[in-house]
């Protein structure tokens, strides 16, 4: 059976302690956000004591993909890093930021395995997991530095810390490259977070192509052990749209 988390931002509307409550009283694993940053801390800690749910994830923050600023990702992510063990939350999303127009597309990887590879035994030593993200271009987020899981796991592969992994997200990947069954089967050990929305639309499961049966088989097939979080724009009821992912998962 695979665990089911739910992003708040995207999910539910409405007061964010009333979010994580909704979460945790539909029957979800765990709960998840973006950005620390525009959070009462003390609120969040509170929120996720209050409804008795794990924290699964945040955001981190920075710009990888520049070498004029690495520095600046480095104490940007280490900094996330000290949050996230406060929080309780046991995985940072990291995005790479966008392609630098003008910057050899190699010097821009190698300065994100830099900046991975330098924060990577800040998460070890308080055992927080990082997951790079790759976003699809074509629909949502032009600009974009990473798209490919594939690139992405040369990345994870490059850094090679035990808590750097990638986010696997079957939204953004149905999108940049399809074969959504076979490259997360095979991957399965450098990945170390899902996201899951429809496409297209970006809708609950069952509003588009993907079939979400088989994708879970496959995942709990893996044996992972990890969360598949809700990143969806619920079409009717949210709570609804959880408990049939619960349901299916």
């Amino acid at each position: 059976m695979v665990n089911v988390s739910v992003c708040v931002e995207m999910v539910y509307n409405g007061p964010f302690p009333d979010r994580i409550r909704r979460a945790a009283e539909v029957g979800a694993d765990a709960v998840e956000f973006w950005g620390w940053r525009e959070k009462d801390l003390d609120t969040v800690t509170s929120a996720v004591e209050d409804a008795d749910i794990p924290l699964a994830a945040c955001t981190a923050g920075g710009v990888l993909t520049d070498p004029a600023v690495a520095e600046d990702a480095i104490d940007t992510i280490k900094e996330s890093i000290t949050t996230a063990n406060r929080l309780g939350c046991s995985t940072l999303i990291v995005t790479t930021g966008p392609d630098q127009k003008g910057l050899d597309r190699d010097a821009q990887r190698q300065n994100i395995i830099n900046v991975l590879s330098e924060v990577g035994p800040t998460a070890e030593s308080v055992d927080v997991t990082l997951v790079v993200e790759p976003l699809n271009t074509a629909v949502d987020h032009p600009g974009y530095f990473l798209t490919t899981s594939h690139e992405g796991f040369e990345i994870v592969d490059a850094v090679g810390s035990p808590n750097v992994k990638l986010l696997y997200d079957l939204y953004h990947q149905q999108i940049s490259e399809g074969n959504i069954i076979a490259t997360l089967t095979n991957h399965i050990d450098s990945i170390g977070h899902f996201h899951l929305a429809d496409v297209p639309g970006r809708h609950q499961p069952g509003t588009g192509e993907l079939n979400f049966e088989n994708i879970f088989n496959a995942i709990d097939d893996t044996g992972y052990d990890g969360y598949v979080g809700c990143e969806f724009v619920p079409t009717g009821d949210p709570d609804q749209s959880v408990r049939d992912v619960i349901d299916l998962a």
